[in-house]
This record gives C-alpha cells, structure tokens and sequence, in this order.
C-alpha cells in the first residue's frame, strides 16, 4: 500500500485537493477533522487541564483556545504534546484498516507535515500550493481572520518554497478547479501503477 502524504500552507487549497482524492475513491485521512473529532472526545479533559476555560459544555472551545494561544503562544507545544500522540494513534487505526482492506493507496492529509517529520511515515510527499496574492485573498476570507492571526500562522509554517523544494509532487491549485482535478488524477494513476514517486 502506497501512502501519499498531502501538505501545504494556510490557503493553499489543501482541503479542497484531499476532498479530490478521495472522489477518485481514494482513502483520505484528514488530520484537521480528526482533531475536530478529539476537541469532541479524548482531547477535552487534557486540553482544560492545561488550558483553564478552554473547554465549554464537554468540547473545545476554540476561539477560546486560539485566544490563549495568541496572548502566549509558547504554549503551543504543550497543546501539541496532548494532540499530536491522539492523532498518531488514529492514523495508525486508519492504516491498519486500509492495509488490511487491500487499498492500493491511500492519504494522509497532514497539515505540518514537514514541521513534525512526518515525511518518514509516507511513501510520497504532495505539496499543495497556489500564487500568495491567491493564498492571502483566500485565507482573508475566512471568519474571525485578522492579518495578526495570518502572520502568527505563516510564522509557524515551513514556508511554501520550501515545502515545494522536498515535495514529490506539487498541485498548483491557482487555476480552475479542472486543472486540479486532473492534476490529482495523474498523481492517483502514477502511484497506483507504478507503486512509487
């Protein structure tokens, strides 16, 4: 089984290209909606731990975390410490249940994939990215965004080239959703047949 990591930065379009994958009817495992599923579950109780007020009615709040976060974001490590070792155990769940299926291939959508090494737990590297006037418009857009929350992100993040650099595989998103699409399409027919990059 192939495992084809997908990455890229804040805007780039990464969510939209892992939704193609998997309408190519290939495994996606979404990093972003697994910490979703353990700001609901497993991640609560250390999360108010060691963030007070950071949880409301059994969940994460996350404005209220993203909030603490920005007035002292050297507690970034100790969010990633509760977190990252939940999200390993998921995609190692995911694996195991994909290998076992017989899936040719499948992806692991991980947001920092470079910044936490995780480029040597698949088999291929994806980068997702687009032109910066493009990524700064997209990501404007989103609610509660401001330039400060932007930067403090992009700070956090290996940046774009890069990321571009180590890929595998790059997937310019700049264009029409068609030229990603097919894109993507080569990517799956690459790794399917010829079991490598």
């Amino acid at each position: 089984m192939m495992i084809l990591g997908l990455t890229g930065s804040i805007g780039m379009g990464k969510s939209t290209t892992a939704k193609m994958f998997a309408d190519l009817g290939v495994p996606v495992n979404d990093a972003d909606a697994v910490v979703h599923s353990l700001y609901q579950g497993e991640a609560v109780g250390p999360i108010e731990a060691k963030f007070p007020g950071a949880t409301r009615d059994g969940v994460v709040d996350r404005a209220e975390l993203s909030r603490q976060l920005s007035e002292n974001p050297a507690l970034f490590p100790a969010l990633e410490a509760i977190v990252h070792p939940l999200v390993r155990g998921k995609e190692n769940d995911f694996l195991k249940f994909h290998r076992a299926a017989g899936a040719p291939l499948v992806v692991l959508d991980i947001p920092l994939l470079f910044e936490t090494n995780a480029e040597a737990r698949v088999d291929a590297v994806a980068v997702v990215t687009c032109d910066p006037e493009i990524q700064r418009e997209r990501v404007m857009k989103r609610p509660g965004m401001t330039e400060e929350k932007f930067a403090l992100i992009l700070s956090r993040q290996v940046p774009d080239q890069e990321k571009r650099a180590k890929a595998d595989y790059i997937i310019d998103t700049s264009g029409e959703l068609d030229s990603t699409r097919a894109q993507v399409a080569v990517i799956v027919q690459t790794l399917t047949s010829q079991k490598g990059p």
